[in-house]
């Protein structure tokens, strides 16, 4: 598989546990992972389990239906950049959102060793209050 091809099967599968069991399948141990400052769980994470902790089970407890819809990718050499629309709803206050982002992929043999995340993160915040 090409590298574009490896992150495309973390975004593209045929349901998110799918996502998520390529997600694990080609990251590195020591996986890099940070979401955007002012974003809500803005940080850098290391590792499955910490990304786990600190981001997804956040996301699926907090939010209805939140997802990441790529609409276009651009891939360079051990880089790939997902373009696309976060969307969702907020649990608490029952607000839904949409906001343009970009995930920065780096990849070194054919394993994904670092993930950054861009993101109009007032539109989200604002979801939540």
């Amino acid at each position: 598989m090409t590298n574009l091809d490896i992150i495309k099967s973390t975004y593209e599968g045929k349901s998110s546990e799918e996502n998520g069991k390529n997600l694990e399948k080609y990251a590195a141990d020591d996986i890099s992972w940070t979401e955007a400052k002012g974003f809500p769980y803005a940080g850098t994470y290391i590792g499955l389990a910490s990304i786990a902790q600190n981001v997804f089970s956040r996301l699926a407890n907090e939010w209805v239906d939140y997802k990441f819809t790529p609409d276009s990718y651009i891939a360079s050499d051990d880089k790939v950049v997902a373009l696309g629309t976060y969307s969702g709803t907020y649990q608490q206050t029952q607000q839904y959102f949409e906001a343009r982002a970009a995930h920065v992929w780096q990849l070194k043999n054919s394993k994904i060793v670092q993930f950054e995340q861009f993101v109009d993160s007032a539109t989200v915040c604002q979801s939540m209050k």
